[in-house]
């Protein structure tokens, strides 16, 4: 891998920019969840990020093209990744299991727990360091995993849970008068 004028490699210069990415003005809301760099005959770089409410291919496009520029200095060949978290978002920091508390999550441990690998439920958080799923029928036995168990952990999209939520949220229908007054307002 060459180095730039300065003496930093491509990674090094990758990895300098996805810390201040975030706190560039375009990109104040996106939070960067995971980012890695993979050298080889062409150096990968992948960054998955994420915001309050998702991402659009759009943005994520903006995000690549502020890198592209930031390592046009880098005579390496390099492949650029740029993704959204998506629905089923990776949880890679403790935090991440407090912030989505209430969330389904499944979570893979490094060694059995309850002679299980993998664990669905809802998160509960963090209590010192074990995160809390509540798993069951009726999602009401907290289950401690250590956090230096967790092999992989992700939150699991529901679709019923946003079907209902939108059926509570639906707005009431038009009053038969109403309905009547616009039909006619729109003959005439």
């Amino acid at each position: 891998m060459q180095h730039s004028g300065d003496g930093t490699s491509l990674g090094e210069a990758f990895e300098r920019i996805v810390r201040v990415l975030p706190h560039e003005a375009p990109f104040a809301a996106i939070e960067v969840v995971t980012s890695s760099v993979h050298p080889g005959r062409t150096t990968a770089l992948t960054l998955m990020v994420d915001r309050e409410g998702g991402l659009d291919i759009a943005t994520c496009e903006r995000i690549a093209a502020r890198i592209n520029v930031a390592l046009d200095a880098f005579p390496d060949e390099y492949t650029l990744e740029v993704s959204s978290a998506g629905l089923n978002r990776p949880l890679v920091k403790p935090s991440d299991y407090e912030r989505f508390e209430g969330r389904q999550a499944k979570i893979v441990t490094t060694l059995p727990i309850g002679n299980a690998k993998t664990h669905r439920g809802i998160l509960a958080g963090v209590r010192g360091t074990n995160v809390i799923l509540r798993t069951g029928a009726k999602n009401d036995v907290e289950l401690p995993i250590p956090l230096d168990l967790i092999k992989a952990a992700n939150l699991e999209y529901d679709i019923r849970a946003d079907l209902q939520r939108a059926k509570r949220e639906k707005k009431p229908l038009a009053q038969p008068k109403q309905v009547a007054e616009d039909d006619r307002r729109r003959r005439n």
